[in-house]
């Protein structure tokens, strides 16, 4: 039996998708998912923790981030899970853990591109949350 690799988060972009179209048309987009979680310290405190996520997207997803996704934003990504290795420019091998998208929805409200509202108190205008998939390549579908 095979293993299950997902990861669903909701969270906020913490930039704008840095988007490299390569050769042979592929895109790929890069950008950080900040998540929230909240706890009780031994002094009856509320404590916010904040943990960054690497994301990747790959061609429609990668354009769709591009054109869509602003820093800020509230999202949900559902991928998978992986490391890579690297070498920096000092020729270190570096690895990176990051989700790779395989489904982007937009959440709650967009922030307008100067980011001011119509109260000019950086209210957002809400959208409809829209969804996007990544289509599987030939070579992974199950059969």
């Amino acid at each position: 039996m095979a293993g299950i690799n997902k990861v669903i988060l909701v969270g906020n972009l913490g930039k704008d998708p840095e988007v490299r179209h390569l050769e042979g048309g592929s895109s790929v987009a890069h950008f950080t998912l900040a998540t929230n979680d909240y706890y009780k310290d031994k002094s009856g405190n509320r404590v916010e923790r904040t943990e960054w996520h690497n994301i990747t997207a790959w061609r429609g997803l990668a354009e769709m981030a591009e054109k869509f996704l602003k820093k800020g934003q509230q999202i949900y990504v559902e991928g998978k899970l992986r490391t890579r290795q690297y070498q920096d420019k000092d020729n270190q091998t570096r690895y990176i853990t990051e989700i790779v998208a395989d489904e982007i929805s937009m959440l709650g409200g967009r922030p307008q591109a100067d980011g001011q509202g119509s109260n000019g108190q950086g209210a957002e205008q809400p959208v409809e949350a829209q969804t996007f998939r990544q289509e599987p390549e030939i070579d992974q579908l199950p059969f």
